[in-house]
């Protein structure tokens, strides 16, 4: 059974978009839709892994946490929406 997950960070990066431009309604529908899935909270051992990642592959800290989050739950899959996430990350 696969099941979706969001990080918090990730979330933070959703709603900041429809918050500057004003749109409480849609910032509201986005949150809702993302805490349907299971919430991946940034803990110790997600963080320590971001580090690692950020010292092996040159990660932006956002995109480590990312991957780093992936990996804690053994995702299939990273779904992005960033351009600059580096290639290398993509095949760790």
């Amino acid at each position: 059974m696969r099941i979706a997950a969001v990080t918090t960070l990730a979330i933070v990066e959703v709603l900041t978009g429809p918050l500057q431009a004003g749109e409480e309604t849609l910032s509201r529908r986005y949150r809702g839709i993302l805490e349907s899935w299971q919430v991946l909270d940034l803990t110790a051992d997600i963080a320590a892994g971001a580090a690692r990642l950020r010292a092996s592959l040159r990660l932006k800290l956002s995109d480590a946490v990312q991957a780093a989050s992936a990996l804690s739950i053994s995702a299939d899959a990273l779904v992005i929406h960033d351009r600059d996430f580096p290639v290398c990350a993509r095949s760790a």
